[in-house]
């Protein structure tokens, strides 16, 4: 039985009970929290009354942005003037009540609104803090504005993929926010663990996450390379390999693997060559290597190679976009997609990419509208509420 049968009916939620505080925007701080949401967590959004920015990038549908509902599906909106003593007082009567507080601002911005996690674990000593930034809370360039493609050039990550392009000297605008996920997924694990330390101590804690640490992480063997010489191969590793119709990826990163390639190309004989026997000699002659893979390639379409290869158990896929990614059954098979409805209709978000046996981790179905829980919370914490709500409809219009 898979393990996606065995969680299948069930409603536990591995974080029900827990309240969170989201005070983040763009693309990091949300995505963790939304996670947290996933996960069962109570988690509120407070925005200004003009509601955050990316309630407006595309697409957007009837004025509501799909992207915006993808980062924070499943949570409340709670609409607050932070910079008024009544939206100070709000947030200190609802951190009181709360569990985890997520913020994404600029150091020192929380501080200057005096709603700091000094002040905050005064009022609830169980609060965790998670706050997120480009470069951490201390330090000199902890107040630098920083947004993921700028941490992508600060963090020598645009410049490591720029060395496996042979002839070019232009780094490449990389549009896929990297520095974004992966900081809201360590926020994410930071505050998981903190949740399980509480359980001992009593106690909760401020936990820094900075965006340029995260993002070197991606950068493992080449933090190592900074550090020690190794002299690069003659063609790129693990690159496209053409075909009569296109490319596909072929990963060689075992002995068995080369050894099942050469099988397949027909080249047995390579197995014991000089050039070829060992690891080491293969990435000195890496550009030889490829040019025999490429010769037996290029005779054959992409999906014929696919076959080829699969058939002999050699790690292979085409080049695909997206959206084919997305048609893929296998993601069907797993139940990768869920449905959300917002105003605008509705549009698929991504679950979380790992199941589990004894919880739900499937996303919330609805995507609230801007300061829709505003009312609820504060007769909730006992303020009066003389603002007007804004609708929905205004709020989210691009």
């Amino acid at each position: 039985m898979q393990l996606a049968d065995k969680h299948e009916g069930t409603t536990t939620k591995a974080f029900a009970g827990l309240r969170v505080l989201d005070f983040s925007t763009t693309i990091a701080g949300p995505h963790c929290a939304r996670m947290l949401a996933d996960m069962g967590a109570e988690v509120i959004k407070i925005e200004t009354d003009g509601g955050e920015t990316m309630r407006t990038r595309p697409p957007l549908r009837k004025g509501c942005s799909t992207v915006f509902g993808q980062l924070n599906v499943g949570k409340k909106s709670v609409v607050l003037d932070l910079k008024s003593e009544d939206g100070k007082e709000a947030v200190r009567r609802l951190a009181a009540t709360a569990d985890v507080l997520v913020e994404n601002f600029r150091p020192g911005v929380m501080r200057r609104l005096r709603l700091d996690y000094d002040r905050m674990r005064v009022l609830n000593p169980k609060l965790i803090y998670c706050s997120i930034s480009g470069y951490g809370q201390s330090g000199p360039s902890a107040e630098l504005p920083a947004y993921a493609p700028v941490i992508h050039a600060a963090s020598g990550y645009d410049m490591a993929h720029l060395a496996y392009q042979p002839g070019r000297n232009r780094p490449d605008y990389c549009g896929i926010y990297h520095a974004d996920v992966i900081t809201g997924t360590y926020g994410f694990g930071a505050i998981a663990s903190a949740l399980y330390q509480r359980t001992v101590s009593g106690q909760g804690q401020h936990i820094d996450v900075s965006m340029l640490e995260s993002m070197l992480t991606l950068t493992l063997t080449e933090l190592q390379s900074a550090q020690f010489a190794v002299k690069p191969p003659p063609r790129p590793m693990f690159g496209p390999t053409e075909t009569a119709n296109g490319y596909v990826m072929i990963t060689i990163a075992s002995e068995k693997t080369f050894q099942e390639l050469m099988g397949v190309i027909g080249r047995p004989e390579w197995i014991v060559d000089a050039r070829f026997a060992t690891y080491g000699a293969r990435r000195d002659n890496w550009a030889d290597l490829m040019d025999g893979v490429e010769a037996w390639s290029r005779q054959l379409s992409t999906a014929a190679c696919l076959a080829a290869l699969g058939a002999a158990g050699v790690p292979a896929s085409a080049y695909r976009t997206v959206a084919e990614a997305l048609a893929d059954p296998q993601l069907a098979h797993r139940q990768a997609l869920s449905a959300v409805e917002d105003e605008g209709g509705s549009f698929q978000v991504l679950n979380l990419p790992f199941r589990m046996s004894g919880a739900d981790t499937a996303p919330g179905r609805t995507m609230a509208a801007l300061g829709q829980h505003t009312r609820e919370l504060r007769e909730a914490i006992g303020l009066a509420d003389d603002a007007p709500i804004p609708s929905g409809k205004t709020a989210v219009r691009g």
